[in-house]
């Protein structure tokens, strides 16, 4: 079991990983061997609430299926075993991130000190603009 919070923990058999062939430079070796690393991850298996689902759908963007199937390609590293670690980290980052509620932003009003260095910066911009006119000399 890996656990991802408090009160959320993903078994380990409901992670499907296969290995491909990497993409990108890297010689013979990336033509022979299959290191990337391809995670899939079913999200129906884990019981989320609501919230959670829907800033985990938004938060897994395209890694997402419609299906909820997480897919995620790793690639980074050389080696298969460190390819599965980073897909499975990079899996629990996303459910961490998903899990966690934000926090509401509470409206508050401008100081008014604030107010006061606004004005005057309004005021300073005025007399700026004001001076760029054509002046007239009353004879």
């Amino acid at each position: 079991m890996l656990r991802v919070a408090r009160d959320l923990a993903i078994d380990e058999n409901d992670i499907e990983i296969s290995f491909v062939r990497a993409s990108g430079p890297g010689g013979q070796n990336v033509n022979k061997l299959s290191t990337a690393a391809q995670l899939r991850f079913d999200t129906s298996k884990i019981a989320l609430p609501e919230d959670a689902a829907l800033r985990l759908n938004r938060i897994a963007g395209q890694r997402m299926t419609k299906e909820g199937v997480i897919v995620i390609h790793a690639q980074r590293f050389r080696t298969q075993e460190r390819n599965r670690a980073d897909a499975i980290d990079r899996l629990l980052e996303i459910l961490r991130e998903a899990m966690v509620r934000p926090v509401p932003r509470r409206a508050t009003k401008p100081t008014f000190g604030s107010k006061q260095r606004r004005l005057e910066g309004k005021k300073r911009r005025s007399d700026v603009k004001a001076g760029r006119g054509t002046t007239r000399f009353d004879d």
